[in-house]
Order: structure tokens, then sequence, then C-alpha cells
């Protein structure tokens, strides 16, 4: 062999030797709590399913690491989610954590988040405080806080709608005592009157006891209702015959996508509010919907949509610091400094409180090409968790309860 051959095979050889040895990153391990067992799977699953779409679109590598994703069920109950978030945290060792749904799983998880140090983002939980009054360091919102878009909803029901007197149904935690706050507050400063309020248990089955106590002389009824109960109480306000004579309103979830394909005729008309709708004819909505329906043969609702851009936020973040997710600190201040841009939901920016700034959009459930949509009919752009009122004003008022 001549000598250049052989000095050629050295080199190689060497070259080999220096690739095999460089050292190869360990993959960015993702802790993911959502219900995936019971009244709220369908809720949950959504949410897995934004997360899994994302992923699948980025190779599962973000800044040039492998991501690994340890999933639990949590069982929409804020002790197993407590626990399951522990597992995740102190044996399988997650750099950080997202998910979960309830908002009263998300403020018991908050305690723990802080004391270990570890990030979560938080894409669907909206309960107000988390931003507001009780703010964690740890934790980053990427959705909405429950009362938020219920601010606009109510002035739009009193301005728009012509709404003088309302009766509320709500389910009995934190985010439906949030929710129906906004929407009262901002309905009743306008001059209107909720005459009613009427609160379900979250393991409700039968609204027949709560339906009965509605009066005859409201000029609407506001639900907040999600999951199996959504379905439930939308059967029965139509036997009970109040479909034909009280307009039927509500909180985003009433009809949110999660529930509106299993819907009928009793569906249609109903008012409601929220970030995000299906329908919404954007390109970057139109690309989601149709990757969403490609991959799991139906339409996505709000909680695909936000951890899908929870997941986006993620990975930015992730990338702003050249994968260093070791840095605790330092990955939870990119996740609140990061900007993400091509959002389905439109335009996305968190406050100095750590919440979102975005629009809000009034939704009409129409039947378009054979199918339940919720047609936006008005935008409320950039709408702040304060409203329109002076942030520290606002959080000397007590948090809406029940």
């Amino acid at each position: 062999m001549s000598w250049w051959r052989v000095a050629l095979v050295v080199v190689i050889a060497g070259a080999t030797l220096v690739a095999t040895a460089q050292p190869v990153s360990p993959p960015i391990k993702l802790g993911f709590l959502a219900p995936l067992s019971g009244a709220y799977a369908q809720n949950g699953r959504d949410i897995l399913n934004g997360l899994l779409l994302y992923l699948d679109e980025i190779g599962y590598r973000a800044a040039g690491r492998t991501i690994e994703l340890l999933v639990e069920d949590d069982e929409a109950i804020p002790a197993v989610g407590l626990t399951k978030a522990r597992k995740l945290v102190e044996r399988d060792g997650v750099h950080v954590m997202a998910g979960a749904l309830l908002s009263s799983t998300g403020y018991a998880l908050a305690p723990y988040i802080d004391s270990m140090r570890i990030p979560m983002v938080y894409p669907v939980v909206s309960a107000d405080d988390l931003t507001q009054r009780k703010r964690s360091k740890w934790i980053v919102r990427t959705g909405y806080s429950g009362s938020q878009p219920n601010h606009a909803f109510g002035e739009y029901a009193y301005r728009v709608l012509k709404l003088r007197k309302v009766a509320t149904i709500a389910l009995d935690y934190a985010f439906g005592w949030e929710s129906v706050g906004g929407f009262e507050r901002t309905f009743v400063a306008d001059g209107g009157a909720v005459t009613q309020k009427i609160w379900c248990p979250v393991s409700v089955h039968d609204f027949a006891p709560y339906l009965t106590q509605v009066s005859r002389d409201v000029d609407a009824v506001y639900a907040l209702v999600l999951g199996r109960a959504a379905l439930q109480f939308m059967r029965q306000y139509r036997e009970f015959g109040l479909k034909d004579r009280v307009l039927l309103i509500g909180a985003g979830t009433t009809t949110d996508e999660h529930v509106l394909p299993f819907m009928g005729d009793e569906a249609l008309g109903v008012i409601t509010a929220l970030h995000y709708s299906a329908a919404l004819d954007t390109p970057a909505n139109r690309t989601f919907v149709a990757a969403y329906r490609a991959r799991f043969r139906k339409i996505p609702s709000y909680y695909a949509e936000s951890m899908y851009t929870g997941a986006k936020w993620l990975v930015a973040a992730t990338e702003s610091i050249h994968g260093h997710v070791e840095d605790r600190a330092a990955l939870v201040d990119a996740l609140r400094a990061v900007k993400v841009a091509d959002l389905p939901r439109g335009p996305v920016e968190l406050d100095a409180y750590g919440n979102p700034i975005e629009n809000v959009y009034v939704r009409k459930v129409e039947r378009v090409n054979g199918e339940l949509q919720n047609t936006v009919i008005a935008t409320f752009p950039k709408v702040s968790q304060f409203w329109k009122y002076n942030p520290s004003d606002y959080l000397k008022q007590p948090l809406y309860s029940r």
C-alpha cells in the first residue's frame, strides 16, 4: 500500500475516533400531566394530542437535543396530580413540565412546583390567581385566565346582545367561580343583572335539579360546563324546553370542539367567548387545523391548540438558551421573555404578571358543510387578564369566588 493511502486510512480512522468521542447530549426530559381517564379524559387527550402534533413536527428535537416525553394521568384529581408530579420530578428527573387541566389541580401543584424549582408550562389551567395575587416564579401560563374572556363577554352581552337579566349555571369549582365572576363584573357594570347563580358539582350527571330552578323572566342563561357534562347539559337544556324560549350563552368550554362534534341541533345558536375557535380563518390556524385533522381525524379543540402553542413556546425558549435546560432559572426566564409568532389563535404576548394578552373571540354555533362550528362573530383584540382596569386597583379586590 502506498504511503498516501496509509496516511489517508490513518486520518479517516482518527477522524472517526474524534467523532465517536464527541459527547452526546442526554435527552431533554419533558414531564406531562393531564386527565387521561375519567370524565375529563377527552379534554386531557386533546391536550396531549396538541403536544404530540408539535413534537412530531419538530422530530422530537430542540436545540440539537432529543426530547423524551414522559406522560402521566392525573385523573382530574388534584391529589393524584400532585403524586404524579412528584414521580416525574423526583424519580424520573424531568427538566421541565407541562400540562394539567382543572384549575383546582393547577392551584394544588403550584406550591410543589415552586418548592422544587422546576419550570412548568400551564397551557390550559386558567386559575386567575396564579398570575395575580399568588404569582409563581416557576409556572408560566401560555393559555388564559378564567375571567379574562368573560370580562369581554359580559360587556358584549349587554351592549351587543342587549341582554339585561341573566341566570348562570356553572360547575362549582375555581374555574366556574372565576368565569362567572368575570362575566358578572362587566355585565353588571354596564347595567345588567345576574339574577340567579346556580352551582353544580364537578361530578354532575343530571342537570334536572338545576334546570328546574331557572327563572322564567331571564333574557339568557350563561352556562359553564365541559367534558361529558357539556353534552348532558345541552341535551337537557332542550328537553326542558329552555332552548326555544331562553337564549343560551356561556364560557367557551361549553361548546368547545372537544364536545361540539358530538352535539346536534341543540347546540345551534349558542353564543360563547374564548381565545380560540377551530373556525378562525387565518393562515396559521388553517395550517394547524389541517395538520390536526390529518393526524387525529377530527377538528382541534381549544385544549389541543393550547398545548400545541404551549409546546411551541417551550421549544422556542429552549432554543433561545441553546438547549441548556439544566439551568432551570435560565429556562423559566426564557419562557417569560420569548416571543412566539404564527400561533393558531393569533398574536400573544405575556404581561408583566406572566399571563397572555391575546384576542378574545365571540363565537356562535352554526352548521357549515354539515359540521357544527364556532363561527367567530366578534373579536376583542389584545385582551388583558385585567380587562380595562388598572392592575394595582384590580388586585386590591378579592379573587372571584363562589
